[in-house]
């Protein structure tokens, strides 16, 4: 548990409309979504889209052995028909390497990086 506002990574928590994002980047990012959204260039804006990557493991009894691996979409919208997976990065973890090349396995999505 962090006794602060910062982030594992050293990224300040920032609260805009009641939300909290882990980046001053990501809040910033969603600051310009909105606008793009209130000005008809995207729609059906979502916050923390989750996909699941490899679904839960069980035993022959059922019980579970490893957990299912999700990846959380920062954002995800619409613009000009097709559906936009986009994810805020300051640093590129290796475990985001891989749920991205997951993502692309799994269901044909290329993150957009900003």
């Amino acid at each position: 548990m962090r006794l602060n506002n910062y982030s594992k990574y050293r990224n300040k928590k920032v609260v805009v409309d009641g939300i909290t994002f882990d980046s001053t980047k990501e809040a910033n990012r969603y600051k310009e979504l909105k606008l793009l959204l209130r000005a008809g260039e995207i729609k059906d804006l979502k916050l923390q889209v989750p996909y699941e990557l490899i679904p839960t493991q069980r035993d022959e009894r059922g019980k579970v052995i490893e957990r299912n691996c999700v990846y959380k979409a920062d954002f995800v919208y619409e613009e000009n028909g097709k559906t936009i997976v986009e994810d805020t990065k300051g640093f590129k973890t290796p475990e985001y390497i891989i749920k991205r090349k997951l993502m692309l396995k799994t269901y044909g999505i290329r993150i957009k990086e900003v």
